[in-house]
């Protein structure tokens, strides 16, 4: 799995412009992809090139134009030769992980903090998730069940990584 094959897929349900793309990798796709303007707009300039994609400028009052970017046949295609490919292993980058590894090298109290601080953006993500998940419900009470799955397991994620730094942390606060 790559950028462009998530981007084919965002673009598989209507034509987007590369901001709403974005929009669409914050939330909710960003509790299991992250991509960044610096990736979007290469990756879209690709998918042109490769003709998987058409950009059409469309011509706004009062604001600059806007690049609205659509599905060709040649994408469609491509997109589901992602989806019929072996599903690869999960990856996972984590900043934090990797300082709590070499943390012995750290004083206490920085770690305290960065685990603090950790349970923080994870209870917030909880937050965001459940957001979605009422907003969802009450917009398209037929969320699909695979949907409904992804959201589900980032909660859990969520969930059992606030109870681990919350021992965590409780363990840390022992050593003081």
């Amino acid at each position: 799995m790559n950028s462009q094959d998530v981007i084919l897929g965002l673009l598989h349900r209507q034509p987007l412009s590369g901001y709403e793309i974005k929009q669409m990798l914050e939330m909710p796709l960003s509790f299991f992809f992250d991509a960044s303007f610096g990736t979007i707009y290469p990756t879209l300039a690709k998918l042109e090139a490769q003709g998987y994609i058409l950009k059409e400028s469309v011509i706004q009052e009062s604001r600059p134009n806007k690049n609205v970017y659509s599905l060709t046949e040649a994408g469609r295609a491509q997109f589901q030769a992602y989806l019929e490919s072996p599903v690869e292993k999960d990856s996972y980058r984590s900043d934090f992980m990797v300082r709590m590894f070499f943390g012995e090298h750290m004083d206490h109290d920085t770690l305290t903090d960065w685990v603090r601080d950790e349970i923080r953006k994870s209870e917030e993500a909880e937050k965001q998730i459940s957001l979605i998940k009422q907003k969802v419900s009450g917009i398209r009470p037929e969320l699909s069940t695979v949907k409904t799955l992804c959201l589900d397991i980032g909660f859990e994620l969520n969930a059992a990584k606030t109870r681990t730094l919350h021992e965590a942390l409780r363990k840390l606060t022992e050593l003081e």
